[in-house]
């Protein structure tokens, strides 16, 4: 790599699908069946490209060219940080140069042994609030029953649901008992194996969670996820409340602004699974964090919606992070980008053994994306 920089870089939207229409949660409006894919592919000198999701612009985009990769990218630490903004690419870039996948890439920047393949536990993310035109809690949960078998179809076997609809789309009485009977029907449509978490959105406060969560304690729900904004009195009350009424349910939280505080929280036992975004807190950071948490023998779980790339990404971590939990799966076709190696099988996703993310591009369907919604510069 020593020889090499990048000499082209391209950029452009790719526009995904869902395999149904995701509805609300506890305090946004419907999400819609639609996703968008920015995608970068750098090209060094050698003559290999890798590629992957990325917020940037052109102006920003500019300054890597010509960058030598040594310079942006380290077997031993990853990316440096301020090149983090392209770093989904330089992984892959990294692995097309060394013929190795990313996990394994990863395996060795935090010091652990690869496995000769890698498969990680995965859980279907879709259960949104997709019953609110229907007046009936019967109807309602038995729909939202039908879409989890749907998952389970899939492969899944593990199944996140969104919960607090009482929080703003319905009343505070109606919209808690309806979770309640959510969560019981999927949790009969599934069985009792596969683990099921509960996720408010922040909708709830200290009440409603231990009420929810005394009223499904046959259900073995395994963490509950932003009950409320976050506030360590709180996290201390439920944790305390939860050991007395011997439930094991984890407290998980992260996903939106990575709060340095939830890690001080997470030492002191108030939270166990940390969930920063996959795509904003990234790759690299990940990584390190994983180590971090490791050592406090909490859980990883990355959070990842909306953006399909990290379906794949975030799979990469689990060989390198010894309590990684679950990749959050959000089911999407993208035309142009191909995942097809990934398999989800049983609750778990079989990664690739193939060089960076282990993905292909089809090279018309991109090209014509740079050309609509996106640039390219060439040293």
């Amino acid at each position: 790599m020593s020889n090499s920089k990048i000499t082209r870089i391209e950029w452009g939207r790719l526009n995904g699908k869902r395999p149904r229409h995701a509805g609300c949660n506890a305090r946004l409006g419907a999400h819609g069946d639609t996703i968008g894919v920015p995608i970068a592919r750098l090209t060094s000198n050698d003559g290999v490209s890798g590629f992957g999701v990325c917020w940037t612009n052109q102006e920003r985009t500019a300054q890597l060219l010509n960058q030598p990769l040594e310079v942006v990218f380290s077997y031993s630490d990853g990316v440096a940080d301020e090149w983090r903004a392209f770093e989904f690419a330089l992984w892959d870039l990294a692995g097309q140069l060394s013929q190795q996948p990313v996990w394994k890439l990863a395996c060795a920047v935090n010091g652990k042994s690869a496995p000769p393949m890698l498969c990680a536990p995965c859980y279907d993310t879709s259960l949104y609030f997709d019953d609110l035109h229907l007046n009936d809690d019967v109807e309602a949960a038995a729909l939202m029953a039908a879409e989890a078998r749907e998952g389970w179809e899939r492969g899944h076997r593990h199944f996140k649901i969104k919960i607090g609809r009482g929080a703003m789309h319905m009343d505070l009485e109606s919209g808690t008992r309806r979770d309640i009977a959510v969560i019981k029907a999927v949790r009969q449509a599934i069985g009792g194996q596969g683990r099921l978490m509960i996720d408010a959105n922040n909708g709830y406060n200290l009440n409603l969670a231990r009420r929810v969560l005394e009223e499904t304690a046959e259900c073995g729900v395994f963490w509950l996820e932003e009950a409320f904004y976050e506030d360590a009195s709180f996290y201390r009350a439920l944790k305390e409340w939860l050991q007395a009424n011997n439930l094991q349910t984890l407290i998980a939280d992260g996903e939106g602004d990575a709060s340095p505080h939830l890690l001080r929280w997470a030492d002191e036992g108030l939270v166990d699974v940390i969930q920063y975004d996959i795509g904003g807190y990234g790759f690299s950071n990940w990584l390190h964090l994983g180590k971090q948490l490791d050592a406090a023998k909490v859980r990883s779980a990355p959070h990842h919606y909306g953006g399909h790339f990290g379906n794949y990404a975030a799979g990469h971590l689990a060989g390198a992070i010894e309590n990684f939990t679950f990749v959050e799966w959000d089911e999407c076709a993208t035309p142009g980008l191909d995942g097809s190696a990934y398999v989800v099988s049983e609750g778990e996703v079989v990664l690739p053994n193939a060089p960076g993310w282990g993905l292909q591009i089809d090279e018309a369907h991109f090209r014509r994306a740079v050309m609509e919604s996106g640039f390219e510069i060439t040293a």
